[in-house]
């Protein structure tokens, strides 16, 4: 029976995959049971079954995540030209189904976004997406001793609901001052859990890895450091954007068992690719926790 499960999982696993990697494409029941190799006729069924949305609603949700993520943070592309890549095929059609699912047109968005109904309207493809996620062994974690790093830090303090926002302001400024991800390392520290008792404990810091000089550009950037030492890190691949399970068996799974002790530094992680400039499946993070 394991093994049967592990099968159907890996087919489905696949499914997901390809609609990632090919969201510009005809993503329709026939091809998509085919990946699965499954009859096209019990396919439908049973991709509801697993993940709780129909396909034709994944399909629906996974494009209009990368539409807002182009909206919000690309900045170059026309409104038209996101709207085409989600495909609809005028803008006042993608204008429609966008405000109906965010409450806002694709321009209002993209000039300043509501993100409340941005997280709550993609709360079922997260959930969806969990249903398969990746399970970790103690293979998985390795130990590496990590140089000190210079890093020039924005701060987010309160609702988990406004993080999008700071994170605009972050590629914004980051921009403005030539940081590019490709030769400036990008970490985030957390500082709070993920889901405090009270939104407002919340306390994250997004890092750049820098030795120049800290400009703020207007904003509130400060200089630190991600300090060396040993550190236990965990990849992830795919679906990056919750790394909270990774952290949760790095903390209640790993350390206990390895007579390892955590140093007074907070767990933190690197992200070494990034949605949209990669499909989903294929963004990769590091999760570092620090030891003595």
């Amino acid at each position: 029976m394991t093994a049967a499960l592990q099968n159907y999982q890996a087919r489905m696993r696949r499914v997901l995959d390809h609609i990632d990697r090919h969201l510009d494409a005809d993503l329709d029941l026939d091809s998509l049971s085919a990946v699965a190799a499954f009859s096209k006729f019990h396919f439908h069924r049973q991709f509801t079954a697993t993940f709780g949305l129909s396909v034709h609603r994944y399909v629906q949700l996974a494009r209009m995540k990368r539409a807002s993520y182009r909206l919000a943070f690309a900045g170059a592309q026309s409104v038209t030209e996101i709207g085409m890549d989600a495909g609809y095929d005028a803008p006042d059609a993608f204008a429609r189904a966008f405000r109906q699912r965010f409450g806002q047109s694709p321009s209002s968005f993209q000039k300043s976004p509501d993100w409340e109904p941005w997280l709550a309207a993609f709360g079922p493809l997260d959930i969806a997406r969990s249903k398969l996620m990746k399970t970790f062994t103690p293979d998985d974690v390795t130990i590496h001793e990590v140089p000190t790093t210079r890093v020039a830090i924005m701060e987010h303090r309160g609702s988990p609901a406004t993080l999008g926002a700071t994170i605009q302001r972050f590629i914004a400024w980051r921009k403005a001052t030539g940081l590019h991800p490709s030769a400036h390392p990008t970490f985030t520290v957390w500082r709070s859990e993920r889901r405090p008792e009270q939104p407002s404990d919340y306390s994250i810091d997004l890092c750049v890895g820098t030795d120049q000089p800290i400009a703020g550009c207007g904003e509130d950037i400060k200089a630190g450091e991600i300090p060396g030492g040993r550190c236990a890190v965990l990849r992830v691949v795919g679906y990056t954007d919750n790394l909270e399970p990774a952290a949760l068996f790095l903390y209640r799974d790993w350390l206990p068992a390895s007579g390892e002790e955590a140093r007074d530094f907070p767990i933190y992680c690197q992200r070494l690719s990034f949605f949209p400039d990669v499909p989903e499946h294929e963004t990769v993070a590091d999760v570092f926790l620090p030891l003595k």
